[in-house]
């Protein structure tokens, strides 16, 4: 069956599927190579009356996917993060578009800041390659401890504490929008038209 698939960025009309979102992060979490930090449903509601999430959802509201924003060092460095995608849409390219209008998002909250972002997920990093993301050390990431704060709920904080921040599973990826081509910081709702096959 064809579905649309709005992806947009949320707002108070979509709190409704918070507590889905939230349990999605939280099972995503506990997935091995994903490297996601658990978020409460309120941290997730905060994103969402800020304008700082971005949320793909179909005609019938089922959420689909969820991504949000967070910026740390004075706003001079942005990170897109807990994007994930619902089960049943995967493996049609949700992902991706969720991150291009999470980009958008980020360059028109914060122009001038760089993006980044930390991962053990090897789709995600293809995604943030395509998007010209490139690997760097941990030492070219913000040092505000705010956010390796939000590290504590990852599985593998334990290796970050014992190198005292220089490494740990993830890559550490990062994308200077001003030399960039097409992040121009106008957000946008898009549809995106999927064939999905519910059993």
């Amino acid at each position: 069956m064809s579905l649309d698939i709005m992806i947009t960025i949320a707002s108070e009309q979509h709190l409704s599927m918070i507590e889905r979102i939230e349990v999605g992060l939280f099972k995503a979490s506990q997935q091995k190579g994903t490297g996601i930090a658990v978020r409460s449903k309120e941290y997730l509601t905060e994103k969402i009356i800020q304008g700082k999430a971005i949320i793909a959802y179909t005609s019938k509201d089922e959420w689909a996917g969820f991504c949000y924003i967070e910026s740390w060092g004075h706003n001079k460095y942005v990170a897109n993060s807990g994007l994930i995608v619902s089960p049943d849409f995967r493996g049609i390219g949700l992902a991706s578009e969720i991150k291009k209008r999470a980009l958008e998002r980020s360059s028109q909250l914060f122009p001038g800041a760089k993006l980044f972002g930390l991962t053990t997920s090897l789709a995600v990093m293809k995604i943030n390659s395509t998007l010209g993301y490139r690997p760097v050390t941990f030492s070219e990431l913000t040092d505000d401890d705010q956010f390796w704060k939000g590290c504590e709920t990852c599985p593998y904080y334990d290796i970050l504490v014992r190198t005292k921040r220089d490494d740990c599973l993830c890559t550490a990826m990062i994308m200077d929008p001003a030399k960039k081509k097409g992040v121009n910081g106008k957000a946008h709702a898009s549809a995106l038209k999927v064939n999905i096959n519910h059993t």
